[in-house]
């Protein structure tokens, strides 16, 4: 049985505290405390990214700015070809830091 990349996105996502997943404007995404933190698929997954990491995530051609949210630092992952799922873990929890009340995201240290 072959697991789809929105599956083990959830693995991934589903695991840190508090966080849900809800279906909004026909999609899914992954919530802590009411805040959206990622927006996963099986061709891509948006994210709110590190602000230091911004300018290097945007210089590797996966990455783009996300329409929309981009302004705000949030940026598109294709997740197409060989996928570096440790790579895809790290970027879910920087942005879960980010979005999560101190309290939380300190959990994950």
């Amino acid at each position: 049985m072959t697991v789809s990349k929105l599956d083990r996105l959830r693995l991934i996502a589903l695991v840190l505290p508090e966080t849900t997943e809800e279906l909004t404007w026909g999609d899914v995404n992954f919530r802590v405390r009411k805040k959206i933190f990622c927006f996963p698929g099986e061709t891509s997954m948006v994210v709110k990214a590190d602000p230091e990491e911004l300018d290097g995530l945007l210089g590797d051609p996966r990455f783009s700015l996300s329409p929309y949210v981009g302004r705000f630092g949030w940026v598109t992952m294709q997740l197409t070809g060989k996928i570096d799922w440790d790579e895809v873990a790290e970027l879910i929890r920087d942005s879960y830091r980010l979005i999560a009340p101190k309290s939380l995201a300190a959990k994950l240290d």
